[in-house]
């Protein structure tokens, strides 16, 4: 028979309110009342449900995870499943478990991210950002539950945001090749109207003219992030007049399917064309030539998610908004490697 609170209560002559502070580190309980109390809980192998605690504590240790937009990553996307596991290390070390959340009821409209966070009492939210992301996901931001993106700004009293420095991702490819002599740069970008691919192209673009590098309308491709929208992409710029030396994929899958077109086409990676990408996924280590990247830190963005996220439960410092430097990973796929 599963025990409850009371049912410890009345074997100890106490109140369930005692129990209760017991089980929760209470003070103001004496300590012949707090030894009489374990001993009848290490007897019966009395496990406290998660209600109970929650309401006893008013915390869960519960952070809800949220995929958002209406086409969202998931945790199958390599670059933020790692984002994911290292944020999951980092709050796990800090004694909380995730709770993930589904929103295909939010495109259904039957349901709302704010209300289903309360019915769990999370006690903060990570939220990472897709396309379209829908509007239930500011109602968090604009609550009072604690709230971190990913990749999408927040803008509320008890959120905040964390991203790669994208405006440094194109610069420091063109910068790279510019000092390797090489002028002639396509492009395969990611969507115009989504906030990270947007600061991306504008990047690549300030960073061209910068340098006084002319941007090829040709050698302009905008996909989706995904392997087939680089190949699609790649092949739109193989049809132009002349081959570009080099091309900057906005992301590592969208450069993989670049490789694959350029293969096709009989041309050769790195001897015909340069080819460089961005996040550093693990497949990149592996592709045929290895795959030159932009590096984004997905250890420290999982976990700087994480920290940001505790201090903004326990309101300890005025978190504001953070950007994780990229680096240059030099492989095969361009010449200098």
């Amino acid at each position: 028979m599963d025990l409850t609170i009371r049912d410890i209560a009345r074997m100890a002559g106490v109140s369930p309110a005692t129990v209760s502070k017991i089980i929760n580190n209470y003070g103001g309980i004496s300590e012949s009342t707090r030894k009489k109390v374990y001993k009848i809980i290490e007897d019966t192998k009395y496990q406290p449900t998660f209600s109970a605690k929650s309401l006893a504590t008013k915390k869960s240790n519960l952070i809800g995870l949220i995929y958002a937009g209406k086409i969202n990553v998931d945790f199958t996307h390599p670059f933020f499943n790692e984002v994911v596991n290292a944020f999951k290390k980092a709050v796990g070390s800090l004694g909380y478990d995730l709770l993930l959340f589904s929103n295909e009821k939010i495109y259904q409209g039957e349901s709302k991210y704010l209300e289903r966070c309360k019915h769990f009492h999370v006690d903060g939210c990570l939220i990472i950002a897709g396309d379209e992301i829908e509007e239930a996901v500011h109602d968090i931001a604009n609550s009072d539950i604690p709230s971190v993106g990913i990749d999408l700004k927040l803008e509320g009293p008890r959120s905040s945001y964390i991203m790669t420095d994208n405006a440094k991702v194109g610069a420091k490819v063109v910068e790279h090749l510019y000092l390797n002599q090489v002028r002639n740069i396509a492009y395969i970008g990611g969507k115009q109207d989504s906030l990270v691919s947007s600061i991306r192209n504008i990047g690549f673009v300030d960073a061209m003219n910068q340098f006084g590098l002319p941007v090829e309308k040709d050698w302009l491709y905008y996909g989706d992030f995904f392997e087939q929208s680089g190949y699609e992409g790649m092949k739109e710029i193989l049809k132009a007049d002349r081959l570009p030396e080099a091309v900057f994929a906005a992301s590592d899958m969208m450069a993989l399917g670049a490789l694959k077109a350029i293969k096709e086409e009989g041309l050769s990676v790195p001897g015909d064309i340069q080819l460089i990408g961005c996040d550093d996924i693990e497949a990149c280590r592996y592709s045929d030539p290895p795959l030159t990247t932009v590096k984004q830190d997905k250890q420290k963005l999982g976990k700087l998610a994480a920290y940001m996220l505790e201090d903004l439960i326990k309101d300890d410092h005025d978190i504001q908004d953070m950007k994780v430097d990229p680096e240059l990973v030099l492989r095969a796929s361009t010449k200098d490697h």
